[in-house]
């Protein structure tokens, strides 16, 4: 059989190809040469034809069958052949195919060769892919070679015992005796792979991590890098100037996983790490390598604050540099540390800002993060102006997170209302479509509690919508302010700046070019048509331009604006005299804060504060979530949840609900969601409109019942009929307590079929003496217009005897008086 080509042969020809079809058809010929060869056990040529299917491999063809051809290279006597068997054996082999076991006794030999250059063929192998079946068995002659006196071979067996370490961790200790003496070698490899070594040791094990520090392992590593500092110029370490970088960022690396959260350690290096920061060159990049080490270190030790604010000004130095890597790695290093070097960071502001303007978008969104985490009470005026710039000019995809970052900037260190509002209307007409859904109900919860803006605020939106509705939530939130303030639109009482001179029918223009423009939304289209109905309450002369345009979409083939026009149509016809009532001025809204002393319960525009405990529950329960929380209380599709105690006023008319709740339209649908913002509407608005008593007289007759009894705690419910509206039954809870330790942060939660509403009123208090020496009363109104027999499910969370104690209920004995 002829002899195969040489390595060098094939590279040349298969270049020649012109094709990859070409290639592919050489490889596959050369192939099967070589698989011919294999079959023949030829010894003569194998190194070459491994060699060769090396290359193949390398150019991505298959090279599976390669394997025992390997294997069987290791086992040869002769060091070119094993050169080759090991380097197939790494890049062909791997732990998941069992054939790498049968080299386990080859490699055991070669680690216990006489010729230097074999065990370290064994020992790089062994690193690369050995199995933690390898590790455990050859981790003893790895440890013999750590300990041994030739450089050549320890620096290998350092490297390798880190593979080792990583497959079975519970071999750390086997190393530990060989690393005493590490440090002490001179040989720059040596030293950088036992930084290595001790660096993944301190990582996996915080036993070996306190080790370390007892033995003064911070003194010896101050040492080498000082010595690497303050040595000459060496023309084997030597890269651009400075001396072994690679080493020094190890031992910084190292520094800094010493130094995390130890005082002692932390001291002991101080002095080398600004002498690093303060002597490294920065002209070159391998320093600024080295520099951003430090400053890691640095940050990450207990150093003190002069060093911290020298760190700050490195990383301040590093945005002033042409490279985009070193300004994007300067800008992430100062978002970390913002938030305990805010004054430090602080001093670079304007250099971050100009940041923004950078052609890169990774360094853009990193300088507009940075950005918003230095603004300010002090400074919110001139941040805001940078980056309402930075809004107008910046790529689509940062308009959504910038203006929400402005939004939350204005609303905490706003210095006046008139600014907050201008801000947010500024960032509405520059990029509303990609404001966040709460931007709309936000914004108008601000303009309602800025009575004394109320004037200017409904002036500047006016004009900013003039000819233009592109900027759907502007439009809404416009829509909206006209709607509630459009008399004082009409009046021109503006004093913050010159009124202009409108008139009623040109506001009504303007709202109806809303409602038939192709850019209006849906939802949009219904706050401009409940804007036009609630202006008939405060325009004189337009009352039956009103009352055309809303019976015009009674017909609408949207649902949404069909079903407002209908209710809206029968407000206007038989419940006229309540409409002035109904769609008055909204009034103040509260802000609902889960840890505020008070809520407030809205019923029919008047707010009465109503004190509650609010400390959340013990099992991690937020008040907020606790209507999500019983969504799934009932296990079925149909249920309804609680209707927080205290909602927000809701900006526009209830909707579907409010005929519901009138009695005068069997709607089958679902209720309409309102056009302002999505916010939970009390069902029971129209109660108390009736100079009626609110609960009638048969309520005496309806049998109270035990809704819960175990574990000493019970809970009553009695029983009333509103006289407003037969529909509502007006439950009273009393909970009481027998043991003899107080029950404490009681929480009671409920929930009902879709079929109900349910509103829980503020309990009396959210603690429940023991003996039953007292109660806690709460209040649930039902509406059940269907006249359906009530069931419930109750949830109860509360503390005793230091324990959290929760409980699931189902109540289903209601008496049929409380339902029918």
């Amino acid at each position: 059989m002829p002899a195969p080509i040489r390595l060098r042969e094939l590279i040349r020809t298969i270049r020649t190809a012109r094709t990859q079809a070409e290639e592919r058809e050489m490889i596959q010929k050369e192939c099967a040469a070589i698989r011919s060869s294999f079959r023949e056990e030829d010894n003569t040529y194998r190194c070459r034809n491994v060699a060769k299917l090396l290359y193949m491999h390398m150019l991505g063809y298959p090279a599976h069958f390669g394997q025992l051809e390997c294997l069987k290279l290791i086992a040869s006597q002769k060091f070119t052949d094993k050169r080759i068997g090991y380097l197939g054996a790494m890049l062909l082999l791997d732990e998941r195919q069992d054939v790498h076991l049968l080299m386990t006794n080859c490699i055991k030999n070669d680690l216990n060769h006489s010729t230097q250059y074999v065990q370290g063929l064994a020992l790089c192998t062994l690193g690369c892919m050995g199995s933690s079946e390898m590790c455990r068995d050859l981790a003893g002659e790895v440890e013999k070679l750590l300990k041994t006196s030739n450089s050549y071979l320890r620096k290998k067996a350092a490297l390798c015992a880190v593979h080792v370490i990583r497959k079975v961790p519970e071999l750390m200790e086997m190393f530990l005796p060989a690393t005493k003496n590490l440090l002490n070698e001179k040989n720059h490899g040596v030293l950088h792979t036992s930084v290595v070594l001790l660096t993944e040791m301190c990582e996996r094990s915080p036993d070996m991590l306190a080790h370390f520090r007892k033995v003064s392992l911070v003194p010896q590593l101050v040492r080498i890098l000082k010595n690497l500092i303050m040595s000459g110029y060496s023309p084997e370490h030597d890269v651009s100037g400075i001396s072994d970088p690679f080493l020094q960022v190890r031992i910084l690396r190292l520094l800094r996983i010493l130094g995390r959260n130890d005082d002692d350690s932390s001291e002991a290096m101080n002095d080398i790490l600004a002498q690093v920061a303060t002597n490294t060159e920065t002209s070159k990049n391998v320093g600024n390598a080295i520099l951003y080490e430090t400053v890691l270190t640095i940050m990450d030790i207990k150093s003190e604050s002069g060093l911290r604010v020298l760190a700050i000004n490195i990383l301040g130095r590093f945005l002033l540099n042409n490279d985009k890597n070193i300004r994007y790695v300067a800008l992430t290093s100062l978002l970390k540390t913002v938030q305990t070097d805010h004054n430090a960071v602080q001093r670079h502001r304007s250099t971050i800002v100009d940041c923004l303007k950078d052609l890169d978008v990774s360094i853009k969104r990193r300088a507009m993060e940075l950005s918003f985490a230095l603004v300010n009470g002090n400074n919110v005026r001139g941040m805001m102006k940078e980056l309402l710039y930075f809004l107008d000019s910046c790529e689509p995809e940062f308009k959504a997170d910038c203006a929400s970052g402005i939004f939350l900037a204005a609303e905490k260190y706003a210095p006046s209302k008139r600014w907050h509002i201008d801000t947010i209307m500024r960032v509405l007409t520059t990029a509303g479509s990609y404001v966040r859904d709460d931007a709309v109900p936000n914004l108008i919860q601000l303009i309602t509690n800025s009575v004394e803006m109320h004037a200017y605020t409904v002036q500047r939106l006016y004009k900013a919508i003039l000819g233009d509705y592109s900027q759907q939530p502007l439009v809404q939130v416009a829509s909206w302010c006209i709607g509630e303030y459009g008399d004082l639109l009409v009046s021109g009482q503006c004093e913050e700046e010159e009124p202009i001179q409108v008139t009623e029918d040109e506001v009504l223009d303007i709202l109806e070019s809303v409602l038939i423009s192709n850019m209006s939304a849906s939802v949009t289209r219904g706050y401009a048509l409940t804007a036009i109905m609630k202006l008939s309450t405060r325009f004189t002369c337009t009352v039956n331009r009103i009352k055309k345009v809303v019976s015009i979409y009674g017909s609408s083939i949207d649902v949404e604006l069909q079903q407002r026009a209908v209710e809206y149509n029968a407000l206007f016809k038989k419940y006229d005299h309540m409409r002035p009532a109904l769609l008055e001025r909204m009034p103040v809204m509260e802000k609902i804060t889960t840890n505020g002393p008070t809520e407030i319960v809205q019923t029919n525009g008047e707010t009465e504060p109503a004190v509650l405990e609010t400390k959340p529950p013990p099992s991690g329960l937020q008040p907020a979530s606790q209507a999500n929380d019983l969504l799934d209380l009932l296990g079925g599709s149909d249920i309804t949840p609680v209707i927080p105690t205290a909602p927000t006023s809701k900006p526009a008319s209830a909707g579907g609900e409010l005929l519901d709740l009138l009695g005068d339209l069997n709607l089958t649908g679902s209720p309409v969601s309102a056009p302002a913002p999505q916010i939970a509407q009390p069902p029971f608005l129209l109660d108390g409109l009736s100079s009626q008593p609110l609960f009638n007289d048969i309520a005496a007759g309806i049998p109270s019942i035990t809704a819960y009894n175990k574990n000493g705690l019970k809970i009553d419910f009695t029983f009333e009929r509103s006289n407003t509206n037969p529909s509502v039954t007006v439950i009273t809870i009393q909970a009481s307590n027998s043991t003899e330790l107080d029950m404490t942060d009681f929480v009671f939660q409920a929930a009902v079929p879709k079929t109900f509403q349910l509103q829980l009123l503020s309990p009396s208090s959210s603690v429940i003496p023991a003996f039953n020496s007292g109660t806690i009363t709460q209040v649930i109104k039902v509406l059940n217009p269907q006249k359906q027999q009530l069931r419930m499910r109750i949830k109860l969370t509360y503390n005793h005897k230091g324990s959290a104690m929760q409980d699931l209920a189902e109540v289903n004995n209601f008496p049929p008086q409380s339902w029918q």
